[in-house]
């Protein structure tokens, strides 16, 4: 299973929860994309981060739990 990118911002207290779900689901470490300080980031993805992106690019929106996280992943 390649490792799934969580896009999130700093002190971002739903993208902690996030972290703690990948951690219950299994899922490898997630790589990570910060939005802050990018506008182009900031405009696609605003007040929906957390977003989990596999490598096929196939994102999973916020909120999500550890059975969508595997179900996503498999």
């Amino acid at each position: 299973m390649n490792a799934p990118l969580l896009i999130q911002r700093d002190h971002c207290p739903l993208c902690d929860q996030a972290l703690a779900i990948l951690a219950e689901a299994g899922a490898p470490e997630p790589e990570h994309q910060w939005i802050d300080q990018d506008d182009a980031l900031e405009a696609r993805y605003g007040i929906r981060v957390p977003v989990l992106r596999r490598a096929d690019g196939a994102e999973l929106d916020w909120p999500f739990d550890a059975a969508a996280v595997r179900a996503f992943l498999d």
